[in-house]
């Protein structure tokens, strides 16, 4: 007696441990899936990395407007097996340092370090690219859960109402006041009922393995989402004018501003290529000494005596290179209009991208309010039917159709109230405003 109380107490404290642990469960709102998304994805940290390469590129262009300067010791044995020779084996040193200083050389360091500083907006603008794509993908995701949810509830009252209506089936055919035909359309019905509920919460085991995924969580990590509390003005909120959301876009959206500093890389290419049709100018100077073992001078008196200073300009002219500066050139220009086509092709791609989640916001807004305005109408036929039907008044047929009939409705509803939410955030994305929700 007293193992079998012992056991039923573990079974209570794991139970109650169980209970726990799911309700210490972490709630997620779409706001913390955005904050924990833009502080851990592996594919922003990778963007920044690049940008902070790219940085030290930037620091390498500027240092090649200082002088460089470098030093040289070399020492050295040579052996002479002749007979003749005082000494067989003569040891040298040779000591030299050097500077070096491109005087002139058509701007072509200089635009160098332009072009880089633009790498760097652009490498940036990436960053803020990968940051919208991630937002986009959380927001759809986000939202299908939501959707899935709560066609899950809607799915469970359905088992609950059909559950209801078998039993009181049952009830009427024990009296003889409906036939085994009428009974097991009303069984079959409840099996259907019960399969969707499995379905609908597969379908919302799916999306929530995908946000966790979006989210990159560990695998035994689960997630649990907030249910909001939605009204009307949140699938309702007016929608500023089409033309004004595309133009507020090109000029906030990382990606357009990305295309126009390319051409602008493009251009300076090609100042740089004209560059190598100019002469180039450079400063050298040096100094060096040595010594060699074997004579009658001592070793300070030879590293003295052939101490030595040097400096000298030196001018590279361009006479013939084989078309390759003519080549450099072209392709610099081809560069330029390859670019000027990528931002035509940007600007194209955004505008059908808010042009799209516009017309679903405003197709889905209209839905919604038609389908609310259907879902009223139905559930009242419904719900006479059901009634008469229990009078004896409608045949099962009759009132199978009108559930059905109620169902679509209410998904109806469900898929353009979350259609509409979605269009709603992701246009205030195409807007970079600051994802508006309350939960």
């Amino acid at each position: 007696m007293r193992r079998y109380s012992l056991f039923i107490l573990s079974l209570l404290f794991l139970a109650s441990a169980g209970i726990k642990a799911q309700d210490s469960l972490k709630v997620w709102t779409l706001r913390d899936c955005i904050s924990y998304a833009l502080e851990n994805n592996i594919q922003i940290k990778k963007s920044k990395v690049t940008s902070q390469s790219s940085k030290e590129d930037t620091e390498l262009a500027k240092a090649q407007m200082f002088p460089s300067l470098s030093a040289s010791v070399t020492q050295g044995l040579v052996n002479y097996p002749s007979n003749r020779v005082v000494s067989n084996t003569t040891y040298s040193g040779n000591y030299t340092a050097n500077a070096s200083l491109k005087l002139f050389d058509g701007n072509k360091r200089v635009n160098t370090i332009k072009q880089k500083k633009i790498q760097n907006q652009i490498d940036e603008l990436s960053i803020q690219q990968n940051e919208n794509q991630i937002e986009i993908s959380l927001v759809k995701t986000y939202m299908q859960v939501l959707y899935a949810m709560e066609s899950v509830s809607i799915n469970k009252n359905t088992v609950e109402v059909s559950q209801a209506q078998r039993d009181r089936a049952q009830e009427l055919y024990k009296a003889g006041s409906i036939s085994p035909v009428d009974l097991a359309q009303l069984e079959s019905q409840l099996s259907s009922d019960k399969y969707q509920l499995i379905v609908s919460q597969t379908n919302l085991d799916n999306y929530k393995l995908q946000l966790k995924q979006l989210l990159e969580l560990n695998i035994n990590d689960d997630i649990k989402i907030a249910y909001p509390n939605l009204s009307d003005n949140d699938v309702l909120t007016p929608l500023p004018k089409k033309q004004d959301i595309y133009d507020t876009s090109l000029s906030v959206m990382p990606e357009i501003t990305s295309s126009k500093l390319n051409v602008n890389v493009a251009n300076i290419e090609i100042q740089k290529a004209r560059a190598g049709f100019l002469p180039s100018l450079s400063l050298n100077a040096g100094i060096g000494t040595g010594h060699l073992s074997g004579t009658d001078y001592t070793l300070g008196s030879q590293l003295w005596d052939k101490f030595n200073e040097s400096i000298g300009l030196t001018v590279s002219i361009p006479i013939f290179s084989n078309r390759e500066n003519k080549t450099t050139l072209n392709k610099a220009k081809y560069a330029v209009t390859t670019s000027q086509l990528e931002q035509q092709d940007a600007e194209k791609t955004l505008l059908k991208a808010v042009e799209g989640v516009y017309l679903d916001a405003t197709s889905s807004q209209t839905q919604y309010t038609s389908a609310k305005e259907n879902l009223a109408y139905v559930k009242q036929s419904y719900d006479l039917t059901q009634e008469q039907f229990f009078l004896g008044m409608k045949n099962t047929v009759e009132l199978l159709t009108q559930k059905n009939n109620y169902l679509t409705a209410q998904q109806e509803v469900l898929q353009a109230k979350y259609m509409s939410i979605m269009s709603i955030q992701l246009l205030n994305i195409y807007q970079k405003k600051a994802i508006e929700v309350n939960y």
